[in-house]
């Protein structure tokens, strides 16, 4: 993604915020006198809300030029811009000025993952433990998470992304009860990587990917909804414990700052511990002991 390619990620961004609002969201009168006719503000209308010229605004829009500090914050603050919708506005700009207009760079290879990592998830046997690189590729986990949510080794690599695989492997629907708000959660925050982070001709071609392979994807994409997320709960069918709600929380590695370790858990001594414990013990014997083969989702 350019420089330029940044500045109209942010006008369509902005475009689709503008439409989500009416005017008495903001504070403007409604005139009943002049038919609307587009859904949400008007370009003029945010361009008085934001006290800027409506040219100045337009060309925001467009594309064709990166508002200024003070201008985006206002147009943050009535916009109405929740915390991560501020951070991927100002994210997109920063990466505009960074970039410029240079050529596309070059494809970074997948990242191997931290040796301490590797150590910590061999020591990691009672809690479910995944390593996500960029764009959420799986580089790395224990036995337990892979008997929790599927046999992560069975997928070639050049396929491991939590992202892809939430949209194209049929069984993650079963995995995940709540399937459509894990999913669309997976837009969002791709939303944000994309324009927070540098250019990244891998997650162009993932974006395609799933726009292609995926009709939902492609309609929440077009969204422009964006979220940042360290940590939450998430609801699991498995075949050998029954349903468990565990909760999840991202550790960013200092000594490689692209890498994240997930671990999941359960509150002690809640049936979702105890269901947690039974995988645990299983994937701690040979053959994982009585619980049955996991198919991969």
């Amino acid at each position: 993604m350019t420089g330029s390619a940044h500045l109209r990620e942010l006008g369509e961004f902005l475009r689709h915020r503008r439409g989500e609002l009416t005017p008495a969201q903001v504070g403007l009168p409604e005139r009943a006198h002049t038919r609307r006719r587009v859904r949400g503000l008007r370009r003029e209308e945010v361009a008085e809300l934001a006290a800027i010229s409506t040219d100045y605004y337009v060309r925001i829009e467009q594309g064709r030029l990166a508002p200024s500090p003070p201008v985006l914050d206002s147009l943050a603050r009535e916009l109405r811009l929740d915390a991560d919708q501020r951070t991927y506005a100002e994210g997109l700009v920063a990466q505009a000025a960074r970039t410029g207009h240079r050529t596309t760079p070059r494809r970074s290879p997948r990242p191997h993952v931290h040796p301490h990592l590797t150590r910590l998830l061999g020591q990691l046997t009672t809690t479910p433990a995944i390593v996500f690189g960029p764009r959420l590729d799986i580089l790395a986990w224990n036995p337990l998470a892979a008997e929790l949510l599927c046999d992560f080794a069975a997928v070639p690599e050049s396929e491991r992304n939590y992202i892809r695989m939430v949209f194209t492997d049929p069984a993650m629907r079963d995995v995940y009860p709540d399937w459509e708000d894990v999913a669309r959660t997976c837009v969002e925050v791709l939303r944000m990587e994309a324009g927070t982070h540098p250019a990244d001709p891998a997650l162009t071609a993932l974006v395609g990917e799933l726009a292609v392979a995926d009709r939902q994807f492609r309609a929440w994409w077009a969204e422009h909804r964006v979220a940042h997320q360290d940590f939450g709960s998430k609801r699991i069918a498995h075949p050998a414990v029954g349903e468990l709600t565990l909760d999840w929380d991202t550790f960013r590695y200092a000594g490689s700052p692209e890498q994240q370790l997930v671990l999941w858990s359960a509150e002690p001594g809640t049936p979702d511990a105890e269901r947690l414990s039974a995988l645990a013990r299983g994937t701690a014997r040979p053959g994982a002991g009585d619980l049955p083969e996991r198919r991969r989702a």
